[in-house]
């Protein structure tokens, strides 16, 4: 795997979407292979491509402290990072996605091990410490290229990883934790004598085993130009859905929130879902848009899925889930 190095002056921290551009960047233009890469930003909430951000973060709380909000394009739920967290990203040509995101997760709690730590990955997306999180994870898809990225809590403002970011009490129970703090540790907590930057040093070099890439000014640029797409209202905003209330967990695929608009004959106009899931594919052409004028029945969105697997769209959903969630919406 080979470590992108993107200069920068000493110092200097970039908001969290040029990193976002960057993934971006490194798996539309570089050669077929591996790539990696760790990031630091200021404080900042990052939440998923399908949640609706009145429902998960808490915009009062991270305005008054000075708390960065952005969407990113994978799914997954909403993660606080801080100048103590240490971002990660993989870029692989693998596009399936199962075995890659294991394999991923994988070579991040070994590389814990290799601390002495007792790491694991775990569920869908956690790598933990005995049975905390210490980092959390997500993927998507760009066409023949996958992109995985996450958490690392070297420490944290857990002060503000409580307030900022609102998971439900269904999340939290689902996960046997009666709170935020309860549920994470950070390696500072398991290992105090390791600095930050010697931590981060350990993960590029466990990591990586090819020769660097460095990102020249020019290909900066390009980065800095897809970074602004991130920065748009609609972006970040734009995602319209069900009030928090309407929230129901499907267990091993995440949590979802269902907006079904129909006619007076109780045809399908719309269906729009929520939640923390985690895409394969474009969600309104792979699935939804297959929904419009179906009979809001079992039958009628059976007849309307017909061969549709709703799996290839939701990582880990079926149709039948799928389609107890609309009629039950």
């Amino acid at each position: 795997m080979k470590h992108v190095i993107i200069p920068d002056a000493p110092g200097c921290v970039r908001r969290l979407p040029f990193y976002l551009a960057a993934e971006e960047w490194v798996a539309r233009n570089l050669p077929r292979g591996e790539y990696f890469f760790t990031w630091v930003v200021d404080s900042t909430v990052i939440f998923g491509r399908n949640q609706l951000i009145d429902a998960e973060v808490d915009l009062e709380y991270c305005r008054a402290h000075g708390i960065q909000t952005y969407r990113r394009r994978s799914g997954g739920g909403c993660v606080f990072a801080d100048r103590d967290n240490i971002m990660i990203s993989y870029i692989t040509w693998r596009t399936d996605i199962g075995p890659t995101f294991a394999r991923y997760t994988e070579i991040v709690a070994r590389m814990l091990r290799k601390l002495g730590l007792d790491a694991s990955s775990s569920g869908r997306n956690d790598v933990l410490i005995g049975n905390r999180k210490v980092s959390g994870n997500a993927f998507y898809h760009l066409p023949g290229r996958s992109i995985a990225h996450g958490t690392m809590l070297y420490s944290t403002n857990v002060e503000h990883m409580l307030h900022a970011i609102t998971p439900s009490r269904s999340k939290l129970e689902s996960k046997q934790v009666q709170s935020v703090a309860s549920h994470i540790t950070t390696i500072k907590e398991h290992l105090p004598e390791l600095s930050f930057d010697h931590f981060r040093a350990h993960i590029i070099n466990e990591i990586c085993d090819e020769e660097p890439v460095t990102l020249t000014s020019e290909q900066i640029a390009e980065i800095e130009q897809t970074e602004q797409e991130y920065y748009r209202h609609e972006w970040i905003f734009g995602r319209k859905g069900v009030a928090a209330k309407g929230r129901r967990r499907i267990d091993g695929v995440g949590e979802f929130t269902a907006d079904v608009d129909c006619d007076s004959d109780g045809r399908i106009r719309r269906v729009n879902l929520g939640g923390d899931f985690f895409l394969l594919s474009d969600l309104d052409s792979g699935l939804l848009d297959r929904l419009r004028g179906a009979s809001l029945t079992r039958r009628g969105l059976e007849e309307a899925l017909g061969d549709t697997d709703a799996g290839r769209v939701i990582h880990g959903l079926t149709n039948e889930q799928l389609i107890e969630l609309i009629i039950n919406s």
